[in-house]
């Protein structure tokens, strides 16, 4: 190995094109955004990052980082301490280096900060008046087939965000023929890439086939068999006859501009795709109280990360506190 393929920004060019080809979009770019913060630190010590050799990395790097990192906040400070962890891991695995990996894990111990819990906000009001005029964006009146297309799969894109709890990343990589329209289910590789089994309200499934049945003679123009076609696809002029799956980026648009449509300038921000997956996993808990099943419900590998939604489920406390505090 010669001393160009041993500088360190060789290195980690190496590991991100590792990490974009296994991991989503939005994954590698918190890699990358967490080892520009790395050489960042390299450099304001003064260091050539250009000519640094991975050779030159020590156990306590993780200690020197980890100090660079107050600056942030403690969830980004444990993000991206631990995206060097896993570049540490990728050069010994590669036989580039040789470190001692159980020390690295207890320096990231004693010196990282522990991130606090933050229990999620959103407005389930909006969302509600969202979806509500979800429902009713096919009987808008449009100028074009073009718009009619659109508001059907606008329509289907934010009711199956909201009954199924879908993260972004999932719902744009459907495929038409991971839905079993029989069993209402569709099996996907999750977060982690773990494979789940995903269930489809009735309105979602009406929605989807509102808008596969008006993109059914778009969809037989191709030489694709129609199962590996995307479920939401993309209908501007960039896309021209092809069908295409929505990029992530575009999905956050249509929530955007969906919400700025029926609340206003105002409302936008508050109500992101995320906010539909924890309207989902407050739903569930409302209706049967039982976290497991929430749990099950939102493909939580911890449980501690469900009893968050707890405070907005329970109805009985709202009643008793009411009755104590605003008894006029």
């Amino acid at each position: 190995m010669n001393s160009d393929d041993l500088k360190i920004k060789n290195c980690i060019n190496k590991f991100l094109d590792n990490i974009a080809l296994s991991r989503s979009e939005n994954t590698a770019r918190t890699y990358s955004n967490g080892l520009d913060a790395y050489l960042e630190m390299l450099f304001e010590s003064d260091i050539d990052v250009d000519n640094f050799s991975v050779l030159e990395l020590t156990e306590d790097q993780v200690s020197v980082f980890s100090k660079h990192l107050k600056s942030y906040s403690p969830a980004t400070e444990s993000l991206y301490i631990n995206v060097f962890k896993n570049f540490l891991e990728f050069l010994i695995a590669e036989n580039i280096i040789n470190l001692n990996m159980h020390r690295v894990k207890m320096l990231i111990a004693q010196r990282s900060r522990k991130p606090g819990i933050r229990i999620p906000q959103f407005p389930i009001e909006s969302i509600e008046q969202v979806l509500t005029f979800a429902e009713q964006l096919p009987n808008q009146p449009v100028n074009t087939d073009q718009e009619k297309i659109i508001n059907l799969r606008d329509a289907a894109f934010l009711l199956t965000l909201a009954d199924t709890g879908l993260r972004i990343h999932e719902i744009c990589g459907l495929r038409r023929g991971d839905v079993n329209w029989f069993t209402r289910k569709a099996v996907i590789i999750g977060k982690g890439n773990k494979q789940a089994v995903i269930r489809f309200s009735n309105r979602s499934l009406l929605a989807m086939r509102n808008y596969l049945n008006e993109r059914g003679t778009i969809d037989g123009l191709g030489s694709s068999q129609l199962s590996a076609l995307p479920l939401f696809a993309r209908h501007d002029k960039g896309a021209g006859k092809r069908i295409l799956h929505i990029t992530t980026k575009t999905g956050r648009m249509i929530v955007s501009q969906r919400v700025t449509e029926c609340l206003g300038t105002d409302a936008v921000g508050t109500i992101t795709p995320h906010s539909f997956r924890h309207y989902f996993v407050t739903t569930v808990l409302h209706e049967t109280g039982n976290l497991k099943i929430a749990q099950e419900f939102a493909r939580h590998t911890n449980i501690s990360v469900t009893q968050r939604y707890t405070h907005l489920a329970n109805d009985e406390l709202d009643d008793t506190y009411e009755r104590i505090f605003d008894r006029d």
